[in-house]
């Protein structure tokens, strides 16, 4: 459990990701809980400079060639899945699925390792729990 009260505090869940050696993971929180801020501040810890935002129309943005973004709110699972973007999880990279709840019995069945972030909002701050 991470306490995180200012931009500052990510970086003790970048380094959580950073550490877990996974390279897909499901961002899960509320709207406006913190997750396309945090995929942001990960990419500026990469030195990537683009500008990042939320997927939420395009279903995936790409940062570099390293952090590939997706965004599942107003997208179907099975729509997900007949884009072909299961395979995309193979890419080399770190990929960031926010509200990808339901993508994570295809993962299981697939044999594709992945870290879970549970975002909670806590009046002045948000609490970040790194689920391996």
């Amino acid at each position: 459990m991470i306490e995180v009260k200012n931009i500052e505090d990510l970086e003790k869940v970048i380094n959580c990701v950073k550490n877990s050696k996974k390279n897909i993971i499901i961002l899960s929180g509320t709207l406006g809980s913190g997750k396309t801020t945090f995929v942001q501040q990960f990419t500026k810890s990469l030195g990537i400079k683009e500008g990042v935002n939320s997927p939420t129309f395009s279903i995936q943005n790409i940062y570099g060639d390293k952090v590939f973004h997706y965004d599942l709110y107003n997208k179907d699972i099975n729509e997900f899945l007949s884009l072909g973007m299961l395979e995309e999880l193979d890419k080399e990279g770190y990929h960031f699925v926010e509200w990808g709840e339901e993508l994570e019995k295809y993962l299981k069945n697939f044999g594709f390792d992945y870290l879970i972030i549970k975002i909670e909002l806590k009046k002045d701050k948000r609490i970040f729990n790194c689920i391996f």
